[in-house]
């Protein structure tokens, strides 16, 4: 991400992140940096590897960026050879250029060694973040922070008697969480430009923002039910037929649909931090975001408790979620690679794994996800689980930033702009990939 990557605004900034985890007077000669992104989970993480520390002597730095600089920063790092990160959480989407280019330290031996079994993961996660090639056994990272596309809806609107009758006499079924997408655009619509306490509300926020992945992130969450397909599953990298088939078409002007007919004012270039506010502002009825978000929107004063309901990506044709989260890798750079090691070594643990729920991060490690209790733990659980069972990912080649930017630009140019059409947009996607690849040497 996916996952999570690039685009959380100022409201994540990294004050109170940047050097959390010690003081000058605690430095000690053993002492590890981890790098991440500036967010909630990060402040879990920071609190859970206190244990770390207790057990092992061994101190923890951390370097916290916005998402907004995520990437250039920490890849940056890495391409110079830095020796900033001992520890790095990366989008899944660097695995590939990370493993080729020597930025990563292969675990495989260290996972023999230590007993580590990639078995222990949910397979989507070790598929996402760990592995290059992709579907075989080669691992460049411990699946850390698991997460995907989800929904919010204010659960306190669709409860409304007098909405819920509105809503059953025009559509001729209950206003509830919708089974398909067919069946959220309808609820967007019902909800578009209506006044609710004074206040008028629209439809959805979705995923536009050009920039970086924003929108690329969105689409996909209709592309996928529609079955969309990255390449030829008998004949890596060619994608004609795939990509651009008459399936993806209809995913594509689906999406298209939902933002022409249901978004807010100026929704035009968003992403994360501005869905969030859009929904907790009361603007909207129903919200794309990543589920890392939702314990924080639970706990929101204003849109939380007993206002604001979960549901997975809806089906269409089939089902599939937009996969998010990254793994946790040791830099190839580092001075202190034994450390690191042992890091991974104790965040592997079926107990430390356990916290890391507790406390608002998203454990990958079936011992908590496979537990008859998870589905319990927290109100969007079940739905967490549900997704990470039908997640799907971006390209996670060396070339992925050129593939991405590739897909930001027709997706956008078709969805927010409206040119051309969506079957031009995807054939001049297939198009635009397949000279990546060519110039990569894999067709």
């Amino acid at each position: 991400m996916r996952t999570m990557r690039a685009c959380l605004a100022a409201a994540l900034t990294a004050a109170g992140f940047f050097g959390a985890g010690i003081s000058g007077a605690a430095a000690q000669d053993k002492q590890i940096t981890l790098c991440w992104a500036a967010w909630d989970p990060a402040n879990a993480l920071v609190e859970l590897s206190k244990d770390f520390t207790a057990k092992t002597g061994i101190q923890m730095k951390f370097e916290f960026v916005p998402w907004t600089n995520f990437a250039d920063r920490f890849l940056n790092e890495l391409n110079s050879h830095g020796k900033l990160c001992d520890l790095m959480i990366g989008d899944s989407q660097w695995i590939g250029g990370a493993a080729e280019n020597g930025n990563y330290v292969k675990l495989n031996d260290f996972f023999e060694k230590e007993g580590i079994s990639m078995d222990n993961f949910m397979p989507a996660t070790v598929l996402g973040y760990s592995e290059w090639p992709k579907n075989t056994p080669n691992y460049w990272a411990l699946p850390a922070m698991g997460d995907a596309e989800g929904w919010t809806y204010r659960k306190d609107w669709f409860s409304r008697p007098e909405l819920k009758a509105e809503f059953k006499k025009q559509y001729g079924r209950e206003l509830a969480v919708p089974k398909t997408l067919d069946e959220l655009t309808d609820i967007a619509k019902f909800f578009q430009g209506r006044e609710i306490d004074g206040k008028k509300v629209y439809g959805a926020a979705i995923f536009t923002e050009r920039g970086s992945e924003g929108i690329t992130m969105g689409v996909s969450n209709f592309l996928y039910p529609y079955g969309f397909k990255y390449e030829d599953p008998k004949k890596p990298y060619h994608m004609d037929g795939f990509v651009n088939s008459a399936d993806s078409v209809k995913g594509l002007e689906a999406y298209k649909k939902l933002y022409d007919c249901c978004t807010p004012p100026g929704h035009s270039n968003a992403y994360m931090q501005e869905d969030l506010d859009a929904f907790k502002s009361g603007q909207v009825a129903l919200q794309m975001n990543w589920f890392a978000f939702f314990p924080g929107l639970y706990k929101d004063p204003n849109v939380g408790g007993d206002k604001i309901g979960f549901f997975v990506n809806p089906g269409e044709k089939t089902v599939g979620s937009q996969l998010g989260g990254q793994g946790i890798s040791v830099v190839a750079y580092s001075d202190h690679k034994e450390e690191a090691l042992q890091y991974i070594k104790w965040f592997a643990s079926d107990a430390v794994q356990k916290k890391w729920w507790q406390l608002g991060g998203y454990s990958c490690a079936k011992s908590v996800l496979n537990d008859p209790n998870f589905p319990s733990t927290a109100p969007f659980a079940a739905d967490f689980l549900k997704a990470m069972g039908q997640v799907i990912d971006f390209w996670a080649e060396p070339s992925y930033a050129q593939l991405l930017q590739a897909e930001q630009k027709r997706v956008h140019d078709y969805v927010v702009a409206g040119q051309g059409t969506a079957q031009e947009a995807l054939d001049g996607l297939v198009k635009d990939w397949t000279e990546v690849f060519q110039e990569d040497g894999k067709l």
